[in-house]
């Protein structure tokens, strides 16, 4: 199974963290009715949630994925009502950036979506990713079921004894007791600012080499 290596501290350095961006959010426009996507749920398509450091990233990784047919950026794993960003991204809360992934179980598998989680984040950094430091930006893989658990737990045992990493795999695997939808300036963040500094610096290589090495699982847009 492929794993993806994210060495790119060299040039992390030199870039501010997703919380630190100063966007003019007024100019943004994210989907035309997340509502809609999020109801889609209800048309026979099944739901996966996954933390793993800056959702602009993350969302980003699962719309290339064939089969997904909805990604939503948002905050979990906390336990106050209505998380905004400001708030989520100071670490004012016990949230991490989050991802609602709302996919077809006949064309593409949990097991699969889960592969993709892994191998797309660093899940043995504590509380961080890149350039991007706190709990809100802490590995987590939450699950609805008790089939999704073991599912969950039998692909880090896998990860685990495959000598892939130095360092022990901390993503916490979790129920998941809520998703809030993050404001809508933050969907399809990565398309719609192909010119932000962290989007370029950051996002941009990660998901370029995913593209490379997930080829076979892409939507035809994204198969170069």
């Amino acid at each position: 199974m492929a794993i993806l290596s994210y060495l790119f501290l060299p040039l992390i350095l030199l870039v501010s963290a997703c919380s630190q961006q100063t966007t003019d959010k007024t100019s943004i426009i994210g989907p035309s009715d997340t509502s809609n996507l999020i109801e889609a749920d209800t048309a026979g398509l099944a739901k996966a949630t996954f933390a793993g450091g800056c959702f602009w990233c993350t969302e980003a990784y699962f719309e290339r994925v064939q089969g997904v047919k909805a990604v939503i950026s948002g905050y979990a794993g906390g336990t106050t009502a209505n998380p905004t960003y400001a708030e989520v991204s100071a670490g004012n809360t016990d949230f991490a950036e989050a991802v609602q992934v709302y996919y077809n179980p006949d064309s593409i598998n949990y097991e699969k979506l889960v592969e993709v989680f892994f191998a797309t984040h660093d899940p043995t950094t504590l509380n961080r990713q890149g350039p991007d430091v706190g709990e809100q930006y802490r590995s987590v893989a939450f699950y609805r079921t008790a089939d999704e658990r073991r599912i969950i737990e039998d692909h880090i045992q896998k990860l685990a004894s495959s000598g892939k990493y130095k360092n022990k795999i901390v993503t916490y695997v979790q129920p998941l007791k809520k998703f809030w939808p993050a404001e809508q300036y933050h969907q399809d963040y990565y398309v719609r600012n192909p010119s932000d500094p962290y989007v370029v610096s950051v996002a941009k290589p990660k998901v370029e080499k995913f593209e490379k090495q997930y080829s076979s699982i892409l939507k035809p847009q994204y198969d170069n």
